[in-house]
């Protein structure tokens, strides 16, 4: 298959590359590196990636941000974070991506564990990881010519443990290797409409 990871260089990224490069053409797509790169935040550019890379059978997104902070200090901008940097680029990649995915094809996007599981100062993230959660569900009865979609909700990543040291008290972190086989059946198997934890 041909597969587009989009934030291929990102610790999540990486675990769908691994995972997926050694059976498949890997195309990897980044903001700043990669074999095609991409303003996420710009349909225009995401229409440019796809024409780019031509025809596909599977996308892979392992992309997003937002602000973290207490709910009663939060502005409704920096709420809008979590929508503009981790919803929104990824619903784009599924409706600007139809006229590319071949027949049978895939989409996987990726949300995570705060809406499941949250910490102080995550209802942004939370929100975000919902929204994308309730996409995938909302939009698999609706994908045409047996498209498939599905999104990877993992727990924080081993490799990530000291970057959000304080953050993720009594969380458990996950291994790359898991990660990764949850991309391999989003994007190797035949399930749709589903929500791939992996705590």
């Amino acid at each position: 298959m041909k597969v587009i990871v989009i934030g291929a260089s990102g610790a999540v990224g990486k675990c769908a590359v691994d995972e997926l490069s050694a059976r498949h053409e890997v195309i990897k797509v980044g903001r700043s590196s990669g074999d095609i790169k991409v303003d996420l935040e710009d349909v225009d550019s995401i229409r440019a990636m796809y024409r780019e890379a031509g025809k596909i059978d599977a996308v892979v997104s392992a992309i997003g941000h937002g602000h973290f902070g207490a709910v009663h200090e939060m502005t409704a901008e920096q709420f809008m974070k979590g929508i503009d940097h981790k919803v929104l680029p990824q619903v784009n990649l599924v409706l600007e991506g139809f006229d590319f995915i071949n027949d049978g094809g895939s989409f996987t996007i990726t949300s995570g564990v705060l809406n499941r599981d949250p910490i102080p100062g995550g209802s942004g993230a939370a929100a975000a990881n919902g929204a994308l959660d309730g996409f995938v569900i909302g939009a698999a009865v609706d994908m045409p010519r047996g498209v498939r979609i599905n999104a990877v909700s993992p727990e924080v990543l081993e490799v990530s443990r000291q970057k959000y040291d304080g953050f993720f008290r009594g969380h458990v972190h996950v291994s790359n290797a898991a990660v990764g086989l949850a991309y391999s059946k989003a994007v190797e198997g035949c399930l749709n409409g589903q929500v791939f934890i992996v705590d």
